[in-house]
């Protein structure tokens, strides 16, 4: 809870301190939450990336102690599951890359 708290709190100051920051002389130019939306998704993207690695790892590693007879299957899967989870995560970033290079500043 006072995790979240605490990102609540920093959000909060982020979005309070880019305005001022931000400013500079009239422009026709707008801000766009595209850009912040594809910073976090991009964010989020990789954290989830790494948990799946991790996740993918441990319990692989736990089934190869538990077998070490059948290791070669456990190790092969893995690998085929990383690489599609690898595929979704790169295409998750050409998605965010893109909604950017939309963004109007």
């Amino acid at each position: 809870m006072k995790v979240l708290r605490l990102l609540g709190i920093v959000l909060a100051v982020l979005f309070l301190v880019a305005g001022p920051a931000l400013a500079q002389a009239p422009s026709a130019s707008t801000f766009s939450g595209s850009g912040i939306g594809a910073g976090i998704g991009a964010g989020l993207v990789i954290i989830g990336a790494g948990f799946g690695f991790g996740r993918i790892g441990a319990a692989s590693l736990e089934s190869m102690a538990r077998q070490p007879e059948v290791a070669a299957r456990i190790q092969t899967a893995m690998i085929v599951i990383a690489a599609l989870l690898e595929g979704a995560t790169f295409f998750a970033l050409l998605v965010c890359i893109q909604l950017v290079a939309k963004a109007n500043f």
